[in-house]
């Protein structure tokens, strides 16, 4: 915890968007968030960081009129400044907010497809001045584009884990999460781009905070809403993703190995893969013969993710951010 005893009104912030071709996203969130600016004396600042080549997010940010948005309480800097950030690869965007936050004291990131609750900011802040850690971490609840079908519905799989307001937590990802950026700094702290097109930088940046003394505590008002969109409700989507999450857990755990020990840690993760293999199969079977649809569902994605495991364990990579 810090000792940093200013209030946060004494604080600069910046609310870092990260985004990739989605200006239909980027039009809805920025009104809203400059609505939450306008709920706090604290001198806040947006920053879009366009991951796109081409700059495709350019004139929506530098020249749309963000008509009806509240103004922001401090007129410290523009209330939206774009950045182009061409380097393929969510961590090198991740890496250009940190850079972007500058003498900032405060680096919230939230993603693009994502909508604040109503005092989503406020409660945010409120946590940070209570705790003083180097980072708050908030839940992500998902709306979907369409219905899905019920082996989605049934499988539980865009609901996200939940804790009591205060609750220390070990690992994060940037969806949601307000970072103190002295303590970052202190520990060295930035996002791996060997992630940069697989996934899971933040995982390992989180994973670091952590075992590097950093305290990570959970607000569980500072709710924000992810929209999924329909080519996200899809078997084929949700079963890439857990092999990608397994595939990136076991590359994670290899990285931050010593060499002495990689060998014994990757047997381990090989081990875990199959188990988890053989499970997943035996829950898919045994939810097909009672027919229970959350039992295949689930089994076929723990399955996905034990298979993502043991590539992940003898150096296979899955890009799940390719792009052609």
């Amino acid at each position: 915890m810090s000792t940093d005893h200013r209030t946060t009104t004494d604080l600069r912030v910046v609310i870092a968007v990260l985004t990739y071709r989605r200006p239909a996203d980027l039009e809805d969130l920025l009104p809203e968030l400059l609505d939450q600016v306008g709920m706090v004396q604290t001198p806040v600042e947006i920053v879009v960081v366009d991951n796109d080549p081409d700059a495709g997010a350019r004139a929506l940010v530098t020249e749309t009129q963000w008509h009806g948005a509240k103004q922001p309480a401090s007129d410290w800097l523009a209330p939206v400044r774009y950045v182009h950030e061409p380097t393929p690869g969510i961590a090198s965007a991740r890496n250009r907010a940190l850079q972007e936050g500058g003498d900032a004291d405060l680096l919230i990131f939230i993603d693009d497809d994502e909508r604040p609750s109503g005092h989503w900011l406020v409660q945010l802040m409120d946590t940070y001045s209570i705790y003083r850690p180097t980072a708050v971490v908030g839940p992500v609840l998902s709306q979907y584009d369409i219905e899905p079908e019920q082996w989605i519905r049934a499988g539980g799989f865009f609901e996200r884990r939940r804790f009591t307001t205060g609750t220390e937590v070990s690992l994060a990802a940037t969806n949601n999460l307000l970072l103190d950026l002295a303590q970052v700094h202190k520990l060295g702290l930035s996002f791996d781009e060997r992630f940069g097109l697989s996934g899971g930088s933040d995982s390992l940046f989180t994973r670091q905070l952590h075992e590097r003394g950093g305290q990570m505590i959970w607000c569980d008002e500072a709710i924000v809403i992810d929209i999924v969109p329909a080519d996200r409700l899809t078997r084929e989507w949700v079963l890439q993703r857990a092999f990608r999450m397994g595939n990136t857990w076991s590359r994670i755990n290899l990285d931050g190995t010593e060499d002495g020990k990689r060998l014994l840690v990757r047997l381990t993760l090989q081990a875990r893969g199959a188990a988890r293999v053989c499970g997943g199969v035996v829950r898919y079977l045994a939810g097909s013969l009672v027919g229970q649809v959350p039992l295949r569902a689930r089994g076929l994605r723990t399955a996905a993710r034990g298979a993502g495991m043991l590539a992940g364990s003898v150096g296979s990579v899955y890009h799940e951010y390719k792009r052609g």
